[in-house]
């Protein structure tokens, strides 16, 4: 019987939690290791409309790469997500940091669902891990194209004509990672949540950086994590659920 500790056991193996950011909280966050798992949810975040539809198709467990709980909470109520999870008999699992920065894990999915090649691990200055990735020598106009065809949502960049060959990639926020580029020669930074300062700062030092989306960068890695756990546990059906409630006008 496949449990809700099966999968975490799984999921703690390939990205063990001990390699997540000190400020995380993750793996089994919600819920009861031994309840029997026969069907379960996988999406970025643990939101309302994530228990609801779990609830729909009868899983009993979500796994989310957002933490469901991240900040102390003083009070559970009626109508709260933890509340409606507890009530309902859903567990949840989140993996997120160490989800980020593992061999097949987000900031890979990213690299590759653009299209980007010769995809490795960089060590950034803070000591977190990204990935360095080759382009095709595109301007920031073309490669700005690809990146929103490739995710979706909207992509906010600069760029003064310089040919892009070789970039860092951090899923998520990762603003913060200019310094990286500017140190190391690259040409150009892929990330989200990028701040107008950072803009400036690229546009100083000739170099190009995309905003793209903190929601698409991240939600790459639902399908792969997904047929993952199916290939896995081929007695439990997994079911990968978009719900970002973020619009675009």
């Amino acid at each position: 019987m496949i449990t809700v500790n099966s999968i975490l056991e799984y999921l703690t193996q390939k990205y063990p939690p001990e390699t997540a950011c000190d400020f995380d909280n993750v793996g089994l966050l919600v819920g009861n290791a031994d309840a029997p798992v026969k069907k379960a949810v996988v999406c970025l975040d643990c939101d309302i409309s994530a228990v609801n539809y779990a609830e729909s198709i009868g899983a009993e467990l979500i796994i989310t790469h957002h933490p469901v709980i991240f900040d102390g909470i003083k009070r559970v109520l009626k109508g709260d997500v933890v509340y409606e999870l507890v009530s309902r008999n859903i567990s949840v699992i989140s993996m997120h940091t160490n989800l980020d920065t593992a061999v097949g894990g987000v900031t890979e999915n990213l690299c590759f669902k653009i299209g980007l090649n010769a995809v490795k691990p960089f060590t950034a200055h803070d000591g977190f891990l990204i990935r360095e990735a080759e382009c095709d020598g595109e301007c920031a106009d073309v490669l700005a194209e690809r990146i929103k065809s490739a995710l979706g949502g909207a992509v906010r960049y600069v760029g003064l004509g310089r040919k892009i060959n070789r970039v860092l990639v951090c899923s998520g926020s990762g603003g913060n990672y200019l310094a990286d580029v500017i140190k190391n020669g690259y040409d150009a930074l892929i990330a989200a949540d990028i701040k107008h300062n950072v803009f400036i700062d690229a546009l100083n030092h000739g170099v190009a950086v995309f905003d793209a989306g903190h929601y698409q960068s991240e939600n790459v890695v639902v399908k792969p994590l997904c047929e993952q756990l199916s290939s896995a546990f081929s007695n439990t059906e997994f079911c990968a659920f978009n719900n970002s409630n973020i619009k675009f006008v």
